[in-house]
This record gives C-alpha cells, structure tokens and sequence, in this order.
C-alpha cells in the first residue's frame, strides 16, 4: 500500500472518526486514501476554525481529535488552535502537508519549516521521512497526546513520501493506567483535612477532562465539604448541590472570595497552570493541598504546601475512604456566604425588565431554556465572565470555555464540533460579534452538514472587554468600536435561520422554537454591558465579607 493508505489505516486502529481541515495539493494522495475509508472529513472554512474543532472533540470525548492542511499558509493557520488545545489540555493530532523532500522543481516555494515551527505549541512533532515509520510514529502521537497533560501533536508528510510504497501494519493499541499517590501522601492530607476548621474544595480544569468527576461526587457527599470550581473545572460537580459556592470568575473580591479568604485549608483538585489563577495565594497561614496527575509548579500566587501526585479520582477515592467528618470543622461561615452568593448573583436582576436585557437576565433566560446536559460553547469576551460566575453547570463539560488561552473566535467551531460528537444534546454556541465575525465562515459548514445548532450572537458594536479594561485603569474610549453587518441577512445568506431579539422574555421562546424546528439558527441579542462596572467594579469595592 502507499504510505498515506497505511497513515489512514493507522488512524482508523486509533479510533479516528472525523477529520476536519482543508487539504491542498499536497495532500491528495491522503485524501484519496482517505475516500475509501470510514473516517468522515469534515471540509471547514478556515484551517483554525478545523483546529478548535479537532481540540473540542478531544476535549468531550478523551480521544484523540485529528485535522488537516497543506504546507505554508494552511499550516500556519493551525498555530491559534495548536496553542488552544496545548493551554486547554485537549488531546488533537494536527497533520499537515508538505512539498517533495527528496526532489523539488519548486525552489522554496511556500516552503517554511512547520515541524520547528510546531515545536513551542504541541508535545510532539515529527516529518515523516520515510512511510515505514509510519505506524510507530501514529502510535507515538496519540500516546503522547492522550497522556496527562493531554495536548495537540504534529505530523508533516510530504507528498513523495505519501505516495511511495510500503509494507507495514499498525501497532496494537496500548493502555497505560496512571499511578495513585503513595498511602503517606494520603494520610498526611486526611490528617491535615480532618484537623483544618474551615476545609475547601476547589475543583480545576483537569477534573472535567477525566473520570474524576463521579469520585469527586462521592468525596462532597460523604465529607460535606463545600467547594466551588474554575471556571474550566465548572460541572464536574453539579452547581446545584446545596454545598456548591459557585466558580471563581474573577481572580479576587467576588462574594465567593470570602469564603476562599475564610478557609484555613483549600484542597486543589486538577490545578492547572494555564488557566488564569481562581484565587491568590498568600503567606498568611493557609494550606494548600496540591491533588493533580503532577507536581505544583511554584510561583508568587500558587505555593501548595502538601501534595498527592498521581491518578486524581483514585486518590480523591482514597482520601474519602480515609476522612470522616471531624468535629473540628465548621463550615457556619460557609452557609453565610451561600445565601449571599444565591442572592447577589443568582437572584439579582436575573428577572430585570430593562431592554437591552442586562447580563443577568440573558444568562437567566439561557439557563432556563437549555436541559441539564445542553451544552454551551462560549466564545471570548466580557459574557464569559457573566456565565461563568452567573450560570449553574448540572453537568461536566455542559459549559465550553476556554480560559487557558482565551482566544476569541473559538465558540462557532467548537459548538459545531460539539454537536458533531454529542448529536443527541442540544448545542448552543454564545458568540461575541467580534469573536463571531473571526470564524462566522463556519455557518456554511453547519449547514452544509445539516446540524441542528442554535447560534447566538451578543451585539454591542465594539470590543467590549477591552473596553471595560480601558474604562477601568482610567483612560477614554479610544479605538475600540466598529460596525457590524445586520446579522439577520447574513446568517440568511448561508441557508440558516435568524431572528433579531427585540423585546424582554423573546429569548426563551425563539430559542424553545430552534430547538423545535431543526437545523441552524442564529440570534441576534443586543445587550447592555453597564452592569460591568456597576457590579465588577462599583459593587464588589463596597462588599464587606460578612462576619
């Protein structure tokens, strides 16, 4: 067979199932082989929107995520959603193209070294140099890709080398089953637990991207400790659960903030250093328990003073098979701050009238119209702050976002890629108008595919985080506004539904009908972006932690 044949059949024992991406001249011997096989290819738009695509099928399902390009400009295009997927944790093989190495008519010829390039944003990268290697290669590239951190890999094929002959089989797949801590790490953090008087759980990113949830569960219901999340780790937990304090948004002085300044202990499950830090710590006398596949990486906001290194949901089981509710613990303080989360931010102006609705209310509106297990894919800008904070997860990895990388432009595609893997579930995507207009191309693609996805846009005619920034360090309005086109007419243009919000309570009900009617359909919401600085700024300077 050629060795683009052998390439597609060691996908194929890999579990591949979709591939999305552009190819070009370069790849046509893989995309013949490619046409006999069962793998689907999705033809995206732009070879970034295929990446995010290829890192959230990696991000719900733990596989491997695969897409493609040719040489030059369509390699370079991957380096956005390479970085997303190595900050994110999402396991994605990228494979490009590349002009013959052995002989060229072309000289330099969009030729650039995309194997060097890839090195600073993957966890491996090879040129497949001869098709023999082939299979070890693929198999190398998913192993890395899958193991703890999981992250994107690279591989390049130049077209001779696709098109030369060999005569190799796929390696057998291979499971490696990660460690637990050792018994003393284990009761040296139960002795610290059951001794703490205010103990908190935090839960991070890694928790929603392995089997760490149910142990998690099992941990808060057996301990009653409280916990909140990251805004990656929201879900794992239901934020539902009477001990839940919600996710930490913002870095410091949320309502949740004094619960986390209250604690004298903070168990940190699946800390992640890529994602923006959910509190800050300080050398005041509280201990910080580290429970991640690897050991902390030591800076000035994050210091852990113990650590269980190894398998998180193993020894989260460990760790509630060895602690028993102590008399010490008192989590009165707890309680206090649950109620004054319930009513500042899951109460207040949830049911305001004013139109433009405020964040509180769209996110309310969102939050009654989707099922338990509906998922959101959240593009970049001030709402993801809104949702994060403001909209209760019943489930893991229901709310897409990246807070790692926190690139704009990422909502569409991985909405598309969500309901793609997830067909069942209802996918709706939130999308910024600058982030919207960075991948908008992709509502071809949605429809082309005959995907039932609710796409709503939030219109406020510039970049509004930037500009609350601006507002907020004390500078005037500068350079941050632009025109948008009538979103109705151009979502109309590629086949899809549209409506435009015009009134209060009008969400729930179109979004109710989407959901009825099938296919694509996007939402035009203007929205009031004041209350950033009148809760962000105004009301979190005068909160007073209550005593």
């Amino acid at each position: 067979m050629k060795t683009s044949d052998l390439l597609v059949k060691c996908l194929e024992n890999e579990g591949v199932e979709y591939i999305f991406g552009i190819p070009g001249e370069e790849n046509l011997d893989f995309l013949e082989s490619l046409r006999n096989s069962r793998i689907k290819l999705v033809l995206t738009r732009h070879e970034q929107a295929a990446g995010f695509m290829a890192a959230t099928v990696g991000r719900l399902t733990g596989r491997v995520g695969v897409c493609l390009s040719t040489l030059g400009p369509g390699a370079t295009n991957f380096m956005t959603s390479a970085a997303y997927a190595l900050l994110g944790g999402m396991p994605v093989l990228f494979l490009t193209g590349q002009k013959p190495i052995r002989a060229s008519k072309q000289g330099r010829f969009q030729i650039i070294d995309i194997v060097r390039m890839m090195e600073p944003v993957t966890k491996f990268t090879r040129q497949i140099v001869d098709g023999n290697n082939v299979p070890n290669l693929v198999r190398e590239c998913f192993r890395v890709a899958k193991a703890e951190k999981p992250g994107p890999v690279h591989l390049e094929l130049p077209e001779d080398i696709a098109a030369e002959e060999v005569q190799r089989e796929p390696f057998a797949v291979t499971t490696v089953l990660p460690p637990g801590a050792s018994q003393a790490a284990i009761r040296e953090a139960a002795e610290l637990i059951g001794t703490a008087r205010r103990p908190l759980l935090l839960i991070a990113s890694a928790c929603n991207r392995n089997d760490s949830a149910p142990a998690l569960r099992d941990f808060v219901e057996r301990t009653g400790i409280y916990f909140f999340s990251t805004q990656m780790g929201k879900g794992a937990v239901d934020e539902r659960h009477p001990h839940c304090l919600g996710t930490a948004a913002l870095s410091e002085h949320d309502y949740l903030h004094c619960a986390i300044e209250r604690a004298d202990l903070i168990i940190n499950v699946g800390h992640d250093v890529s994602e923006k830090p959910p509190f800050i710590m300080h050398q005041s006398g509280q201990t910080v328990i580290h429970v991640s596949y690897f050991p902390a990486e030591m800076d000035d906001v994050y210091f852990p003073q113990h650590e269980v290194i190894g398998c998180t949901a193993a020894n989260m089981r460990m760790l509630a098979d060895v602690i028993e509710p102590s008399s010490s613990w008192d989590f009165t303080y707890f309680e206090s701050i649950r109620s004054e989360i319930e009513t500042h931010v899951f109460t207040e102006k949830a049911a305001a009238e004013a139109f433009p609705n405020v964040p509180q209310r769209f996110v309310a509106d969102l939050r009654s119209a989707m099922p338990s297990d509906g998922i959101l894919s959240l593009d970049n800008g001030m709402y993801k702050i809104w949702f994060a904070r403001n909209y209760q997860a019943h489930e893991g990895n229901t709310v897409l976002l990246d807070n790692a990388l926190a690139t704009m432009g990422a909502g569409l595609p991985a909405a598309i890629a969500a309901k793609i893997v997830q067909p069942q579930r209802k996918v709706v995507a939130i999308c910024g108008d600058g982030g919207f207009m960075m991948n908008s191309q992709e509502m071809e693609t949605a429809v082309r595919m005959g995907l039932d996805l609710v796409v709503i846009v939030l219109r406020d005619n510039g970049y509004g985080m930037i500009k609350w920034k601006q507002v907020g360090v004390g500078f005037p309005d500068f350079g941050l506004d632009f025109q948008n086109p009538d979103f109705v007419q151009y979502a109309r243009s590629y086949g899809a539904e549209s409506v435009r919000i015009e009134r209060t309570g009008q969400l729930v009900d179109e979004i109710a009908g989407a959901f009825a009617a099938g296919g694509v359909h996007l939402i035009e919401v203007p929205v009031d972006y004041s209350e950033n600085e009148a809760v962000f700024v105004e009301e979190l300077k005068k909160r007073t932690c209550i005593l």
